[in-house]
Order: C-alpha cells, then sequence, then structure tokens
C-alpha cells in the first residue's frame, strides 16, 4: 500500500480551528474598524464608497483588457 505524501497534520491544527484563532486575531481590527467607519460623517462615507467602486471598475477594465490580449 502506497503512502501519502501529505505530512501529517499535528493534532489541533485542523482548519476549522485555524479559522477560529485567525478570527480571534483579526476581531479586534474588525471592531475598530467598524467603529471608525460609524464615526465617519456621511459625506466622508460616500467618498469611500465612490472611491471603492472606482477601483473595482478599474479592476474589472484591467481584466477585460488582459483576456482579450490573452484570447481567453
Amino acid at each position: 500500500m502506497a503512502r501519502s505524501k501529505r505530512t501529517p497534520q499535528r493534532i489541533g491544527s485542523s482548519r476549522g480551528s485555524k479559522a477560529v484563532t485567525n478570527v480571534r486575531r483579526l476581531w479586534p481590527y474588525l471592531l475598530m474598524a467598524w467603529e471608525r467607519w460609524q464615526s465617519l460623517p456621511p459625506e466622508k462615507k460616500e467618498q469611500y464608497k465612490r472611491q471603492a467602486r472606482e477601483a473595482a471598475e478599474h479592476g474589472r477594465k484591467v481584466l477585460d483588457q488582459q483576456r482579450r490580449k490573452h484570447g481567453r
């Protein structure tokens, strides 16, 4: 019987426990970002939303150009 080439996982290092660890690490930063967002005036929120839309649109255009360039 052939052995698996995967390295053995340590006990407790499953994907789920890693996700929980990452969430615990990120939670304070997410909370700070949410509180900061909530404290912004409406004009600033709209400015950031517009910038995000423009960046997303720019990304879509670049991807479309690359797809056309490579014939996909």
